[in-house]
């Protein structure tokens, strides 16, 4: 028999949740997917990193910008600038933040289990 598994972000199996952000996760098919939305004034050194005692994102990332606009800035200066219908791939070594007005709100297709903990779940 061929199953069918369908789920929503609107009732995710897990929600992190932090100072302007929170990271909800869906578990389907052995993955876990990442739904992330952050407010304006929303910093990772700030409002994860320091939580976790870190300076610097060390979470490999894939996904895809649903809305608003961040940046990730790399750990060797390069800064680039994330907006709607971008996909993206991001190594180890990062801070980022929401620029501008609008919530920034991001799908996260790896690197969502491990992303906002104290523990790897590997």
């Amino acid at each position: 028999m061929h199953q069918v598994i369908l789920k929503q972000f609107e009732s995710p199996d897990e929600v992190r949740t932090f100072d302007k952000g929170k990271f909800e996760l869906v578990h389907l098919g052995g993955m876990t997917i990442g739904r992330a939305t952050y407010e304006p004034g929303w910093k990772w050194s700030e409002h994860v990193g320091r939580a976790l005692g870190k300076t610097s994102c060390d979470i490999e990332h894939v996904g895809m910008v649903v809305s608003g606009r961040a940046t990730a800035a790399m750990d060797d200066g390069r800064i680039f600038e994330m907006k709607p219908g971008d996909i993206f791939y991001i190594e180890p070594g990062h801070d980022s933040w929401v620029i501008g007005d609008e919530p920034y709100v991001s799908i996260h297709m790896m690197g969502a289990p491990d992303y906002a903990t104290r523990k790897p779940t590997k």
